[in-house]
């Protein structure tokens, strides 16, 4: 009731606003209308001509094609940037006299233009959702001219959706259908087969939804986690997604949680992590809820082993696979692999390559897979890796069908997190440190593990 209140007075002041736009708008092209607008909003005119003008300006980018929206943002990155020489004078200011005074002054002159022109953009009606949105035109860019928009933009946002803002909701089958259209839709790492699957997930006997929300975006999930509360940590999502028997056995008193997804929502967030606040509020609400709970474990995909892989192939002069087991891995090449009699000696081999993978692959001193950084970063230990845990196209195509396990285990939660972010440590179990020493000798692996990392990914730098 109240955001509705709200949300008409913003209405009603945007409309009362509009009599005192620049009279000139209208006459020229929606480009340059919104470049005039954009100086307006600037101007310091009074709050009711602001909510207007903001209004009236995502009115117009909504209007623009890609390559005027890019002129306009590009009009922002180029003209609403501090003024060199007032930074320059207040900086001489304070280096001769320090103090508060002339730190305040120093602080006001180095704030970009461009971050107090989205706070008074974001006076319109629905404006953060737009906002967001722009923010997902400026990455979808990537043009190099359009990095300090995007910097100035992705700052605000960290603030606007600081963890404090967000509200937790859990999603079950009496959420509004629009809510769960977007869940089926925003589903990242296992595709939602519709409504029956959607209602599978979300059975209250065993499985879990969570979500966060922003009051500025009220429908639209920021990033959601799907959790099944089973008795024993998990080898395959083809074990988490089945239909479990209605027999009470192991959703009366669960022992294991076990988070199989975790999704993203808005592209226009991305670089602003929810995702570490959001386990840790669930396990504490799942632990109020369900006091048999003694296990929290993630079963994650490991999207860029197959990319990595295929270029250590690539790479004549690597020492990780021998020329027999270069040929062995030729078998990697057809998608009926996994169903062949050559699957099984398949697996001692791609489970050492993952091992090297996870403990020994890493990029400025972190692990090159996204999704370990994400839970490694958050205290969790890699506790196993799973030989086809995920048969889906897209398990075969990103990983040669493996998964892997974190355990978040609260005791040592904290221990991990700093050894990590400290020394780059890789928490990890004896049982896949153990992966290593398969089909070769202590000798061997002491070698493969002192090389420099290999190549990884074509998308990121050489792991030195």
């Amino acid at each position: 009731m109240n955001v509705s209140f709200l949300q008409e007075l913003m209405n009603a002041i945007a409309d009362q606003g509009r009599q005192l736009l620049p009279r000139s708008l209208g006459r020229s092209a929606p480009q340059d209308d919104i470049v005039e607008l954009a100086g307006a909003l600037l101007s310091g005119r009074g709050e009711a001509s602001g909510v207007a003008i903001a209004s009236q300006i995502l009115a117009h980018y909504r209007t623009l094609r890609a390559k005027e929206r890019q002129a306009f943002l590009t009009f922002l990155s180029r003209t609403m940037q501090p003024d060199a020489d007032d930074v320059a004078r207040a900086a001489k200011a304070y280096l001769a006299a320090p103090g508060p005074g002339n730190m305040a002054a120093l602080q006001e002159v180095v704030e970009s233009p461009c971050q107090e022109f989205f706070r008074r953009l974001n006076l319109a009606p629905g404006a953060t959702a737009q906002i967001v949105a722009m923010r997902r035109d400026l990455l979808e860019a990537a043009a190099p001219a359009l990095g300090v928009v995007e910097r100035d933009l992705k700052h605000l946002l960290a603030s606007w959706f600081n963890r404090g803002f967000l509200v937790l909701r859990r999603i079950d089958w009496q959420t509004p259908a629009a809510i769960l259209d977007k869940i089926i839709a925003y589903e990242a790492v296992h595709e939602i087969q519709g409504w029956d699957d959607l209602r599978r997930r979300l059975d209250p006997a065993d499985r879990r939804c969570f979500a966060y929300f922003h009051p500025s975006l009220i429908d639209e999930p920021l990033i959601f986690v799907e959790v099944a509360l089973m008795g024993e940590m998990p080898q395959s999502i083809q074990a988490v997604l089945q239909e479990a028997p209605k027999n009470g056995d192991p959703a009366d008193k669960p022992s294991t949680a076990v988070f199989y997804s975790i999704s993203n929502c808005q592209e226009g967030l991305r670089g602003i992590s929810f995702g570490s606040f959001l386990i840790k509020q669930v396990v504490e609400d799942l632990l109020k809820e369900r006091t048999s709970l003694k296990t929290f474990v993630t079963l994650s995909p490991v999207p860029q082993f197959a990319d990595w892989l295929a270029d250590v192939l690539a790479d004549d002069a690597t020492s990780l696979v021998t020329p027999a087991e270069r040929e062995r891995l030729l078998v990697l090449e057809d998608p009926a692999w996994v169903g062949s009699a050559a699957a099984e000696p398949m697996k001692p081999l791609l489970l050492r390559l993952a091992a090297h993978y996870f403990l020994s692959v890493k990029v400025e001193g972190r692990p090159v897979d996204p999704v370990a950084r994400f839970h490694l970063g958050n205290g969790a230990r890699l506790e196993r890796i799973n030989w086809q845990g995920d048969l889906s196209a897209k398990g075969l195509r990103e990983a040669h069908g493996l998964m892997c396990n974190y355990r978040y285990d609260l005791k040592d939660i904290e221990k991990n997190h700093e050894a990590y972010e400290n020394e780059g440590a890789v928490a990890a179990s004896r049982q896949v440190h153990t992966l290593l020493k398969v089909e070769r000798g202590r000798s061997e692996t002491s070698k493969f593990l002192a090389l420099p990392g290999l190549r990884t990914v074509k998308s990121r730098p050489a792991s030195e």
